[in-house]
């Protein structure tokens, strides 16, 4: 009579089973295939055995998980199921991390497909964090870089088993070879999705998965009880108000200037040190964002394919550039050559902050994925229009502070508009309605006065004070008017801080169910 054991081992040896052993036997890939990780929920018992295994292996502390495990129930007592998904990282054909990585940190080796992270040269910015839809790469505290799976390639390359496989007690987790085509072509949408998982389409994410029959259409996350605020990210809220503010104060300062030719007061030295001024200070700040921060120029080096990339470089050159005006003026170049210049500084600044905005464009984060997130970012400019407003009052010079007081005031109600139609589409947007469902909760639970105070403070920075404004100017009281444009400027970059605030406090990613006690693991 057969012992446990040797029924066990005999099982394995029958079926093929990878857990439990330290050698694996997978077939050697074909041209088109890659490895990737077949998950049977059917199997799976909840034990985390790979969560433990994958931490071991890979001498990560109790907070850094590269395997999670996730808790879904769903049906009516009796017929109840509870679903259970083991993911780590899911080895994508076109994965978001490494499009987005500014450094080039991520890698998809040719031979495998597995996707690895190069930590020598990660500055920890976190934004592949951001990408990423299913939330698998974390930030190690510890080493101030991001850290993922990498299918203990290593172990593989001389024929063991990844830790994860090894320790399972059920088999519920493999490795395979798949062939891309095919899995792109159909099989992916039949075997690649897992309920609250994002669509494998996103990134053609290569898990497969193997699920129980007839799933209650009840499902639901079993850490959905769990709802905190995202990270504050105050550099990044300094930084991008201050260079979307500089923005506007150039174009103030270009159209200023365009206008001297048609006998309007000239612009001068002053104003345009002035504009330089925010970027001059925010772009710094960024850097205190990263887990590495001397080496933050680094972060220019994937201009192909990351946004990051694209606005480290445009904004860098357009504070290079303001520098350059400053000194054009100050010098008294030719009106046309300075022009002309101005032109091309505007130009790049623009796209700078379109840059900065489609950092934020992403899928894996709804609420920031929408048009408002461009038109707020441009819509912070009527500030940077005040700071002029308030330096012409300053200078008594007449021609200019009216016209630059109606038009900051102009863009103040439009970025008023562009507040209420962000908030407002939470509701209308139907696709990844649960997450903007939540990140609605987050505004109206968790900072509802915020909220509130966001719209006071930019009806009366933006539109009473600059009203009042006017009327001084009319009058010749550019002492009053200085002091009403000052309050004006303070309150309306208190405002605009605010709700770059609740826009990454309020943030609801998309990512896998998490669990009822530790919900997603990740900060």
């Amino acid at each position: 009579m057969q012992t446990p054991l040797e029924s066990f081992i005999d099982h394995k040896s029958d079926t093929g089973m990878q857990c439990g052993s330290y050698s694996i036997d997978i077939p050697k890939l074909k041209e088109g295939e890659q490895y990737r990780f077949h998950f049977d929920a059917v199997a799976c018992v909840g034990c985390r055995c790979c969560e433990v295994a994958c931490n071991e292996q890979n001498n990560n502390p109790a907070d850094i998980k590269w395997r999670r495990v996730g808790e879904m129930e769903g049906g009516e007592f009796p017929a109840f199921t509870q679903l259970l998904n083991s993911m780590s990282c899911n080895h994508c054909i076109d994965p978001e991390c490494l499009k987005g990585c500014p450094t080039n940190s991520y890698i998809k080796i040719d031979e495998t497909g597995i996707v690895v992270h190069d930590d020598d040269v990660c500055i920890g910015c976190q934004y592949c964090t951001w990408n990423c839809p299913y939330g698998v790469p974390v930030f190690h505290e510890e080493r101030n870089i991001v850290t993922k799976c990498h299918m203990c390639h290593e172990r593989l390359d001389v024929g063991q088993s990844p830790a994860c496989v090894q320790a399972c007690p059920a088999g519920a987790i493999e490795i395979e070879a798949v062939n891309i085509e095919e899995w792109k072509a159909s099989q992916m949408d039949e075997q690649g999705n897992m309920p609250f998982l994002p669509d494998a389409r996103i990134t053609n994410s290569t898990t497969r998965y193997t699920l129980p029959d007839n799933l209650p259409d009840n499902m639901k996350e079993m850490d959905e009880h769990i709802l905190k605020p995202a990270h504050k990210e105050l550099p990044l809220v300094f930084m991008t108000v201050l260079t979307q503010i500089s923005l506007g104060g150039f174009l103030a300062l270009f159209l200023g200037d365009v206008m001297s030719l048609f006998g309007f007061e000239a612009t001068n030295w002053i104003m345009a040190l002035l504009v330089v001024l925010p970027a001059a200070i925010g772009l710094p700040l960024s850097a205190l964002h990263l887990g590495r921060p001397f080496l933050a120029m680094t972060a220019m080096k994937n201009i192909k394919t990351s946004w990051l990339s694209r606005e480290a470089a445009a904004l860098g050159l357009f504070t290079g550039l303001m520098s350059g005006v400053v000194a054009i003026y100050f010098f008294e170049v030719n009106t046309l050559v300075r022009l002309g210049i101005e032109a091309l500084t505007l130009g790049v600044g623009i796209f700078g902050i379109y840059a900065q905005a489609m950092i934020y464009r992403i899928r894996a984060r709804p609420s920031w994925n929408r048009p408002t997130t461009n038109l707020k970012f441009f819509g912070v400019a009527y500030v940077g229009i005040f700071l002029l407003a308030f330096l012409s009052s300053l200078l008594s010079l007449s021609d200019v502070v009216v016209p630059l007081i109606a038009f900051g005031m102009l863009g103040a109600l439009a970025q008023l508009f562009f507040t209420y139609e962000d908030i407002r589409s939470l509701d209308t947007i139907k696709e990844n309605e649960y997450q903007l469902q939540r990140t609605k909760r987050l505004l109206n639970e968790n900072f509802e006065n915020i909220k509130k105070l966001r719209y006071v403070t930019l009806i009366v920075a933006g539109v009473v004070f600059p009203l009042l404004a006017l009327v001084f100017a009319g009058s010749g009281s550019f002492g009053y008017t200085s002091l009403v444009l000052g309050l004006a400027l303070v309150i309306s970059f208190a405002s605009e801080i605010s709700d770059r605030f609740l826009f990454y406090t309020t943030v609801v990613p998309l990512g896998m169910a998490g669990g009822f006690f530790v919900g997603k693991q990740r900060h």
